[in-house]
């Protein structure tokens, strides 16, 4: 059998799949972050807590309204959006043009209030959310037997990612959105109504974090503390990829996946840190991120 510093071939393979899994759920989640910031100018701690809630509302559906997983795949994201352009209403709104650092101290409190109504709730151990029917079952690739689901994960990722690209990038909702966060009141004076679509786009990157939170529901345990943990790492891929920068999150997080799950085969001891790691050294070497602007 073919090995690599002694480690089989197929295990590598293997290992490397199941990063690029941990690499759509950072993508997906980074590319929120990356919205918000880089059309709002937020630093959306709270973003973990919209991930937790994403999944707990899938939970929730599932155990007490009988809401089955392709429905939570829409509703999940909506209900959680909503709560999200409420707080954007009610809280958010008035820390705009303001030093970033008093939205990073609001979301997180947010963050804390969250995961504390959740923990009072449902406790604080994992609740097990089903893998829908037609998603069991594995797929043979050879080096590797693949389960069904975290496929549709990928594909799922990385299909909602180049849609949010596309969109912001490419139609005329995106060059609006970027003219809005340019120059307000001369959109405005177009007659567009620039507070509407600061609130939709903060819901629109708290949808985006649950639902990854319900793609993750059927892999992961749900809890209160499922987004605390995860949050930190994502945002380390979005300092990586550059703040704000759409394209630097999706890449980022792919990317970063894939080395996380390689250095669990080669160095196991490192794989809990080769991303601060990598952090440290593309702020040394160029600040703004790999995909950001200086």
């Amino acid at each position: 059998m073919t090995t690599v510093l002694g480690i089989p071939l197929p295990a590598i393979f293997g290992q490397l799949m199941l990063g690029l899994v941990n690499g759509s759920f950072y993508a997906l989640l980074s590319l929120g972050l990356a919205v918000i910031f880089g059309l709002l100018g937020i630093v959306n701690f709270a973003h973990g807590a919209f991930y937790m809630l994403g999944a707990f509302a899938a939970y929730m559906g599932l155990q007490f309204l009988g809401i089955n997983y392709w429905c939570a795949l829409l509703l999940a994201p909506l209900a959680v959006g909503l709560l999200g352009v409420a707080l954007e209403r009610l809280f958010l709104r008035r820390l705009y043009g303001l030093d970033p650092l008093y939205g990073l101290l609001l979301t997180f409190g947010m963050a804390l209030i969250a995961e504390g109504v959740m923990r009072s709730s449902f406790g604080a151990s994992g609740k097990s959310y089903p893998v829908p029917a037609l998603l069991q079952g594995v797929i043979q690739l050879g080096f590797m037997v693949l389960p069904l689901y975290r496929a549709w994960v990928i594909v799922a990722s990385l299909t909602v990612c180049g849609i949010t690209w596309f969109l912001i990038e490419r139609t005329r909702l995106g060059a609006v959105l970027r003219a809005a966060t340019e120059n307000a009141p001369l959109v405005q004076a177009f007659g567009i109504n620039v507070p509407l679509l600061v609130m939709s786009t903060y819901g629109a990157g708290v949808a985006l974090a649950a639902l990854a939170g319900v793609l993750a529901a059927p892999v992961v345990q749900v809890s209160p503390l499922m987004g605390s943990s995860l949050v930190i790492v994502v945002f380390a891929v979005v300092v990586i990829g550059g703040m704000g920068s759409i394209l630097g999150a999706v890449v980022s997080g792919l990317v970063l996946g894939l080395i996380e799950g390689l250095t669990k085969v080669l160095y196991p001891e490192a794989s809990n840190i080769v991303v601060f790691v990598i952090m440290a050294a593309v702020l040394i070497w160029r600040p703004a991120g790999l995909f950001g602007r200086d």
